[in-house]
This record gives structure tokens, sequence and C-alpha cells, in this order.
């Protein structure tokens, strides 16, 4: 079985309050893309175990990856006695707040979900997502939407316009949880939702370009400087909706003008950037 595994950006991150438990209340807009993993699934009936390889070079041990971990769950719940070959083609880049670990667990869940015909339950398909990593759930979805709590609470967002989307990925990626650490010493601000869901839907680019926000931008950038250089030279070519996604280190811009899209990805690529072209899911 073959399936794809597709990337997110966000255009709101609010980091609410950490919990007693370690987790973090969030408020998010997130929007999926084209841009994907593909993932293929074999069983393998003579093995006594599951393996998982990647064709990313930083990427080759894989046993502790997202997607072994739901194999886990899977089977500690279900108590099946297959085994698998899973391999990962790479094109989400990594530690770049682009969700390519959680959209493989998604991805893996719905897989295993139709290949074992475990007829899970979507609450308790979304149950297990949370237990995996909050940005799981909203993967399983693949919708646009706002994804509050520790991202088990999902509302679905009507997108005006599908967006053409260029990304930047730093040379250096950013750690998940190293940015939370350092966040968790900060003092974080905190934007306007309201008004970054009516631009979605009203299609008010002027209103989403001065609404987009994310929390964790401050925190990233005092760990790496060339986010705001890459910020600021997308802006410089006239892109106007423009941040960072996640807890970093990838820097988008959105824009309805394909063809003014794909003269930027071409000049990027060119000066030599780590860049890519995708928009978002329709």
């Amino acid at each position: 079985m073959f399936v794809k595994a597709y990337a997110k950006i966000n255009v709101y991150l609010d980091v609410v309050s950490k919990r007693d438990d370690g987790y973090h209340e969030m408020k998010m807009i997130m929007l999926p893309l084209e841009l994907h993993d593909s993932i293929q699934i074999e069983f393998l009936p003579y093995l006594c175990d599951s393996y998982v390889t990647c064709d990313h070079v930083d990427l080759q041990e894989t046993k502790y990856n997202l997607i072994n971990t739901t194999i886990n769950k899977l089977r500690d719940l279900y108590q099946f006695k297959q085994n698998f070959n899973i391999n990962v083609h790479k094109e989400i880049p990594i530690q770049a707040g682009l969700g390519g670990g959680s959209s493989n667990a998604a991805a893996t869940l719905k897989a295993f979900n139709n290949m074992l015909k475990l007829n899970i339950e979507p609450d308790k398909m979304n149950c297990i997502a949370k237990t995996i990593g909050a940005d799981v759930p909203f993967c399983l979805l693949n919708k646009p939407a706002l994804v509050e709590g520790i991202g088990e609470k999902i509302t679905e967002i009507p997108l005006k316009h599908q967006y053409f989307v260029i990304i930047i990925k730093p040379k250096t990626g950013l750690s998940t949880k190293h940015v939370f650490e350092k966040a968790d010493t900060m003092t974080l601000d905190h934007g306007n939702i309201n008004n970054v869901i009516e631009a979605l839907k009203s299609g008010d680019d002027e209103l989403l370009a001065k609404s987009m926000f994310n929390s964790l931008e401050k925190v990233s950038l005092s760990m790496l400087h060339e986010i705001q250089i890459v910020k600021d030279m997308l802006f410089k070519d006239g892109l106007k909706m423009v941040m960072m996604s996640g807890s970093g280190s990838a820097v988008y811009g959105l824009s309805t003008d394909n063809n003014f899209v794909k003269r930027l990805y071409k000049k990027y690529e060119k000066e030599g950037y780590e860049v890519y072209l995708t928009r978002t899911l329709k």
C-alpha cells in the first residue's frame, strides 16, 4: 500500500499556557499542503519484527520515530501479530515546523486501520492520534482548521482562496522540544485569532497579512537569526503574507498569483536556497 503524508503550515500559532502535565495549551490555525512524503507499507509474513526505513540521510536511524510509535500503540491496543516493512520517501523537510513526523504518523494510522480492518471509530482514532503528537489529529483530518487544547479540539474552517505557497528552509533546523523549552523561559505575545479566521473565510488577504501570528517566532529567532533574513527577503521580493511555520525553521509565503510564486521559486532555487513550491489542499 502507498499512502501520502501531507505537510502543514500554521497561519496562526498561540502558546496559551503550560499545563501541570508539561503539555502546552495551544490555539492554532493550520492549512494542509500538497507537499507530501510518500510511504510504502508491505506485510512481512515471515519476520519477527517491523522495519521502518527512510531515504533521508538524517533519518536513516528511524527506530524511535513517530511511525514506530504509531505501530506500537496500535499493536498494544489491537494485539495484531503481523509485521511490516515501511519505507518513507521524504519530501517534507525535517526540523522545519511543517508537520512531517506528525503527518507520517497520521498516514500510518489510517493505513493500518484499512489494511488490518481494525474499524476504529473516528473519536477513538482521534484519541490515539493525540497520544502520539499534538499535530497528529489535525493531520488525520487534513483540512483547514482551528486547533485548540493540546491538539485534540479541531474545528474546520472554510477557505475562500487556494493559496500558492513558497517555502524556504534555512540550512539549520530547529527541534520542537528545544524551542518549547526556550519558550517556557520567555514571555510570549498573543495575537487576534478571530481576524485570521475571518480573513480566511472571506478571502481578505490584506487582513490576513496583518493578522497572521506565531508566538514562537521570537523564540526561534533568538535561536536562529537566519529565519529573519529569509522573512525579510520574501517581504522585499513582494510577498505580503509571510511567516515562520510551527516552531521553525521553515519560512513560507502565500499568494493567489501562481506565476509570481513560480518566478520567486526559480530565483531562490538558482541562488542555492532549499526551496519548495506547493499550494494549499482544496
